[in-house]
C-alpha cells in the first residue's frame, strides 16, 4: 500500500531542511495563511499549538487524502509575546529584551490526517549572553532575523548570542523533529 504524500504546511525553507535530516522530503510545499494574531489572555505554548493545529487543519482541507505537517514557533518573555519583527526598530528592542536573559521558545506542531488533527507542544529554553550596543546593531544589520519569531534566528549570526539552551536546538529553529517524527508515525505515515 503506498504511503500518502506528506504536505508541509510552511513556507519556511529551516522546516524542510530539518525534515531533510530525519531523512523526510515532504511531497508538496504548501503554506497555510492564517491569522497569527493571539487571543486574549492565551499562553505562548497555547497560542503555539493552536496555531500549528490551524495551520494544518486548513492546509488538509484543501488536500484530500495527504498527511499534513505544521508547526509554529512562539517566542516568550514571561507572558509577553516576541512575534515576527516588524521593523529593523523593533528587531533591536526585541534583542535588547532578551539580553543577558532567559527565554522560552514554544514550537507547536501538528499532524492532520483521515480528519484528525494531533498537536504536541516542544519548550525550550534559551538563555542569551549580555549584548551590546555594537552587537545588537551588527545582527539587526544582517537582516538574519527577518521572518524569525523573537527577532533571531539561532541557526545564523545569532547562535553566538546564546549562552546556554535547555531542551531542543530544532525546536528553536522552528520544528521539533522529535514530536514531528513521533505525530507522522502516529497518524500511521511511515518514510
Amino acid at each position: 500500500m503506498a504511503r500518502p504524500p506528506l504536505v508541509l504546511a510552511s513556507a519556511s525553507p529551516r522546516r524542510v531542511e530539518l525534515l531533510a535530516q530525519i531523512g523526510i522530503v515532504p511531497d508538496r510545499i504548501d503554506p497555510a495563511d492564517i491569522d497569527e494574531t493571539p487571543l486574549k489572555a492565551e499562553t505562548p505554548p497555547r497560542l503555539a499549538e493552536r496555531l500549528a493545529r490551524t495551520k494544518a487543519q486548513a492546509v488538509a482541507a484543501r488536500s484530500p487524502g495527504a498527511v499534513v505537517l505544521a508547526a509554529d514557533t512562539v517566542v516568550a518573555v514571561g507572558r509577553r509575546f516576541l512575534e515576527k519583527a516588524a521593523d529593523e526598530a523593533e528587531a533591536a528592542r526585541f534583542l535588547r529584551l532578551l539580553s543577558g536573559r532567559n527565554h522560552r521558545v514554544f514550537t507547536g506542531v501538528a499532524v492532520a490526517a483521515d480528519g484528525r488533527v494531533a498537536a504536541r507542544v516542544n519548550e525550550t529554553r534559551v538563555t542569551f549572553k549580555t549584548l551590546s550596543e555594537a552587537e545588537i546593531a551588527a545582527y539587526v544589520a544582517t537582516g538574519d532575523w527577518r521572518g524569525k519569531a523573537g527577532g533571531y534566528g539561532i541557526q545564523g549570526p545569532a547562535g553566538a548570542f546564546v549562552r546556554r539552551i535547555v531542551g531542543s536546538h530544532p525546536s528553536v529553529m522552528g520544528l521539533p523533529l522529535y514530536e514531528a517524527a513521533h505525530l507522522l508515525e502516529g497518524a500511521g505515515w511511515r518514510r
